[in-house]
């Protein structure tokens, strides 16, 4: 059983190397807390973009809606996991570590959440327009309709490690 509970995930076996360079780095790669491997964004160029924005520490926060997470048998993150980001292509690139997770209807994300989530420019306006774009994507292709209402989980994290460059 995993934390509170829980059952951890697996860590997928292509990624086994790099996780336990993460574990040897920074001691903190307590597999119990492993919550997923993942890319950002429904693109390859959106995926690129996110990623970028993550390693440069301006992303620090990312929107998931909650029905997705149901759909997909999972859990909604806690404080405490750690995921692997990964590019596109499955190849890793980061370990984040969430520190907290609100579960709010879309239409109730705040201006600061937004800043934190640090895309485009940063702007409510932006956040909103770019996310609902998403969502409705989302929901087209689960066949679920979209709504401003939609519960979606608010996940602010940290990287807390990502290799030496040419590693």
């Amino acid at each position: 059983m995993g934390v509170g509970g829980r059952k951890a995930m697996a860590i997928p076996q292509h990624l086994r190397d790099f996780w336990n360079a993460f574990a040897s780095a920074t001691g903190q790669a307590d597999e119990e807390r492993f919550y997923e491997a993942f890319h950002f964004g429904d693109s390859e160029e959106l995926a690129r973009e996110l990623a970028a924005l993550v390693l440069q520490g301006t992303k620090r926060a990312t929107t998931g809606s909650v029905w997705s997470f149901e759909a997909e048998g999972k859990p909604a993150p806690r404080v405490g996991d750690l995921s692997i980001v990964t590019h596109w292509s499955g190849e890793p690139l980061c370990v984040i570590k969430t520190l907290a997770v609100e579960m709010v209807p879309l239409s109730e994300v705040t201006a600061e959440f937004a800043a934190i989530e640090g895309e485009g420019d940063g702007s409510l306006a932006f956040w909103q327009q770019a996310h609902r774009d998403y969502f409705i994507r989302e929901c087209a292709q689960a066949g679920r309709p979209f709504s401003e209402h939609m519960l979606v989980a608010c996940e602010c994290f940290e990287v807390v490690y990502q290799p030496p460059a040419g590693v």
